[in-house]
């Protein structure tokens, strides 16, 4: 019957904001095609949410990521992750942006082996450039949870190779 008008600039928006949303994804999920899902999930929330969104205090994307970042938390305490075992294996999907270079794959495979609370954290902090009182403020919990969570994530991808400590860490 009738149709709501589209929301004015969402469309510029995700015209130009998509692939870095869906690069946010992959980190945050580990994984490519999961990442374009929670991209979908941040905006389908922005565009139920644009009226809010679109004013001169809104802040789309920090939005996006924040529903993201929930939502891939939210994911991983669930037990079923919709696998369905098959007797065939299903064809190999084609390389996606982290099979473009070693380190890439590296990072990505480092990722994947850290608990999604502090995989968020890293993401958010490093690839995104946000501040620990952002972090804190998108993930809900204090500005020390961030520190603690920075440094375990650190350790650990320390311990498996991944980084070295610099010349400042150990003097």
């Amino acid at each position: 019957m009738f149709r709501r008008a589209e929301p004015v600039g969402y469309e510029e928006f995700v015209a130009s904001r998509y692939r870095e949303i869906v690069r946010f994804g992959a980190l945050l999920a580990g994984d490519g095609r999961l990442g374009e899902d929670l991209a979908q999930e941040g905006l389908i929330a922005a565009y139920r949410s644009w009226h809010r969104l679109s004013g001169p205090d809104g802040r789309p994307e920090a939005y996006v990521r924040r529903v993201m970042v929930r939502t891939a938390m939210r994911a991983r305490r669930r037990r079923w992750r919709d696998e369905v075992p098959t007797g065939e294996l299903p064809e190999a999907s084609p390389r996606g942006f982290a099979d473009q270079s070693d380190l890439s794959v590296q990072v990505l495979a480092g990722l994947r082996r850290l608990p999604v609370d502090q995989r968020a954290v890293l993401v958010l902090r490093f690839w995104a450039d946000a501040s620990e009182t952002e972090v804190a403020q998108t993930l809900g919990v204090a500005v020390g949870t961030v520190k603690s969570r920075t440094s375990r994530a650190l350790a650990a991808l320390r311990a498996s190779g991944l980084l070295v400590e610099s010349s400042k860490e150990t003097s």
